[in-house]
Formats: structure tokens, sequence, C-alpha cells
């Protein structure tokens, strides 16, 4: 049994206001919580949770370094509200719309208007994470086919809110999911768990 008198409010996926000392050793105490939403329905839904759990993953592995970064907080934040109003959203389309506006957050955002190598605008014909977006048929050496449906989502998810994800069939969803991970890899050298 906790000690604690902050041990009840310090759950995972709770969305607090916290009061933090730092002391002389870079450990931080803290010294007042008050819960703002603890989310209690996404409790209820296996699936919520694991988009849930995979977003805090992808967040602490792409900017835990301790600095602040509201827009990502917000994003956060966002989702956990979205998913504990509707827990049937946590669909693989979410999860992936969620880590699109991570990439974006992160500076990593995927060029998709036009061959990330040579700047044509047609014969868009796969997906290379080196090259850090679409790539034409003339420069796809390095690509994994791309198909419209996939490229459609991930536009769709890039410039949508989150909670006007657009899903796709389910090999788009595999492509996108595809370019996410090569994307994060080769820029910002992390690796997500795979989502779905």
């Amino acid at each position: 049994r906790s000690k604690s008198r902050f041990g009840g409010r310090l759950e995972p996926y709770f969305r607090l206001r916290l009061v933090l000392y730092q002391g002389r050793s870079e450990l931080l105490t803290v010294t007042s919580a008050e819960t703002l939403d603890g989310h209690p329905r996404l409790r209820e839904h296996g699936a919520a949770l694991d988009v849930v759990s995979r977003a805090c993953d992808a967040v602490t592995r792409l900017f835990g370094d301790g600095d602040p970064h509201s827009g990502v907080y917000h994003l956060l934040a966002n989702q956990l509200a979205l998913l504990d109003a509707d827990p049937a959203r946590a669909t693989l389309a979410n999860a992936l719309a969620f880590r699109l506006k991570l990439l974006l957050a992160a500076g990593f955002a995927p060029q998709l208007a036009a061959c990330a190598s040579c700047g044509e605008h047609e014969h868009l014909a796969g997906f290379s994470g080196a090259a850090g977006g679409v790539v034409c048929s003339a420069c796809e050496a390095s690509a994994f086919a791309l198909g419209q449906d996939a490229h459609d989502f991930l536009v769709g998810a890039l410039g949508r809110p989150l909670a006007e994800a657009p899903d796709a069939p389910a090999r788009a969803l595999s492509q996108a999911q595809r370019a996410i991970i090569e994307t994060l890899e080769h820029h910002a050298h992390v690796r997500l768990r795979p989502v779905g």
C-alpha cells in the first residue's frame, strides 16, 4: 500500500495539474496533484487502452527530452478525450492519424505533394523514408509501392482534425503505417511499436 497522498491521482492516462519541486538532484517531487480528467471509459475498452498506450509511448520516444511541447501535449490530451468520449474510435486509422500529427509536430512530416527527390508532381509511385516522402517512378529505386488509397489517407489524416481522421482499406493503412515507421526510423532514429 502506497503511503503517498497522491497515489490515487497518479494513474496512467489521467490528465493532471501537478506542482513539482526540484531539489538538488534531477528527481522532481510532486507537492500537489489535481485530477483534471480521469478518462474512466478508457479503462473499460481494451482497444482504446491499447491505442492510448501506444500514443503515450510514441510521445515519450519522440519528445521525452523533458522540454515542454505544448502542441504535443494538446494533441495527446485531445486523443485521450476523443477516445474516452467514444472508445469505438480506437481504430488503426485513428492511431495512424495521431502518429502522422506527431511526425508533423516533430518536424518529420512526409512530403506528399510531389516527389521528395526531384519535385515531380506526376507519376507518384512509391514512398521512401530515406527521401522523406512520396517518390515518382523515376526515383523509386529504394521505395516501396504506395497505393492511391494510402496516399489519400496520409494527405487526409494530416489535413484534418484528429476527430475527422479518414478511414481507408486495410492494405492502404498497412502502407501508411510502413511510411510512418520508415520515416521515423530514418530521420528520427526512433522505432515505434506497430499499431493494429
